[in-house]
């Protein structure tokens, strides 16, 4: 097949819709598919590189953080693409590009599949100073793009259910985002561990609660600043490690708390290709979000070799079992119930380490391709059957 995906962020972005839409690319072409993508810009200019189409854009963050807006004028780069004739298009945001998706899928009658990545109603403090009206809004603004879809992938069950809950009439397939296991499969190297412990100055019996994950707001990182200042000095580190329009007042936070390093360490960004280690500098990894619509980092964890202890969350039913691979908690008394019961067993340190590797397995790059290539091949024969002559 000839397969467009289209995106707002494609590389060298980092977020969890770039990891998705860069894996599945690679993994579609692994299977003999020809695969562009269709994305914007980091500046106004547009070009065409690798089978990429980069639209010239502005940046936006007063919409969403790391929004881009597209500014350049995209008919000569549209109509190439529709020379080319894909045979699918699959779109990734709802905004800039998602019309150039309509309109491609339109004028060649092609399916339009898309995947619903992000959960507005969560992110209603960036464009709406009421909640009510902007989860309303939310709500009305994903029928408008579902109709316009041939039908839907959600990452999780928890967001097929929000889908339908705002009356999303077109089919809903649930798909979870698949990850590159290949960086994660090495076991932990003790130097490389030892040597990034001594750069953050984080002593070598400490206890490491890991944060990997974008430091905004909806992340709700205070929840775990709030943790660790409640157990007292000593012990425990908390590592965030990322960036985000948050960090500078949770480093105030963190100071008001009375918590400064190794209690807690901002490590900032880290290379993407690096960042297993980093995973694996944590005993224990840590998230207090209920934004996620998959949660690709808690996968990315697992398959680390990680154990989680996190807010319990729809979105982990079937990933985060009780006591197997890790701990969803449900407020601070758990928390500090689980971390002890974490600490107090040593022994069974090796067992919740593999059955985390052995639930990340589950989120391979290769069945996640394998299962959208099925979704493209099933809407692509839908519209051959429509487009019969009765």
């Amino acid at each position: 097949m000839k397969i467009l995906i289209t995106s707002d962020w494609y590389l060298p972005a980092v977020n969890g819709v770039v990891t998705s839409v860069k894996n599945l690319r690679r993994e579609l072409e692994a299977r003999g598919h020809e695969v562009r993508v269709l994305t914007l810009s980091q500046n106004r200019h547009s070009c065409r590189k690798d089978g990429v189409t980069c639209l010239g854009s502005v940046a936006a963050g007063l919409i969403y953080p790391g929004a881009r807006l597209r500014t350049a004028l995209a008919g000569k780069w549209v109509r190439e693409i529709v020379e080319w004739g894909p045979d699918v298009v699959h779109s990734q945001c709802e905004f800039s590009t998602f019309f150039l998706a309509r309109r491609i899928a339109e004028e060649l009658d092609i399916p339009l599949v898309h995947t619903y990545h992000t959960v507005y109603e969560d992110y209603t403090h960036y464009f709406s100073p009421n909640v009510r009206f902007g989860k309303k809004a939310a709500a009305v603004f994903t029928r408008w793009a579902a109709s316009h879809t041939d039908c839907l992938i959600a990452p999780t069950g928890k967001v097929r259910m929000l889908l339908q809950g705002y009356g999303v009439e077109k089919p809903i397939f649930v798909v979870p985002s698949g990850i590159d296991l290949r960086r994660f499969r090495d076991e932990p190297d003790p130097l490389r561990g030892a040597v990034l412990r001594a750069s953050l100055d984080i002593p070598r019996e400490r206890t490491v609660l890991v944060f990997v994950g974008r430091l905004a707001e909806e992340k709700r990182v205070d929840e775990l600043l709030r943790f660790r200042a409640n157990m007292g000095p000593g012990g425990v580190t908390l590592l965030l490690v990322g960036d985000g329009p948050d960090r500078k007042r949770l480093e105030g936070v963190a100071q008001g708390l009375g918590l400064a390093a190794p209690d807690v360490v901002f490590a900032g960004m880290v290379p993407a290709e690096q960042v297993a280690d980093w995973y694996q500098l944590g005993d224990l990894f840590v998230s207090a979000s209920t934004s996620e619509t998959q949660g690709l980092t808690y996968a990315e964890a697992l398959a680390a070799g990680v154990p989680v202890l996190c807010r319990a969350d729809p979105c982990l039913l079937g990933v985060v079992r009780d006591g197997e691979n890790g701990w969803q908690y449900h407020g601070e008394a758990e928390f500090r119930q689980r971390l002890e019961e974490f600490l107090a067993h040593p022994q069974r340190r090796e067992a919740l380490c593999r059955a985390a590797r052995e639930t990340g397995e589950e989120y391979s790059a290769q069945r996640f391709a394998e299962r959208v290539e099925s979704i493209y091949l099933e809407q692509i024969e839908r519209g051959s059957l429509r487009r019969i002559p009765a």
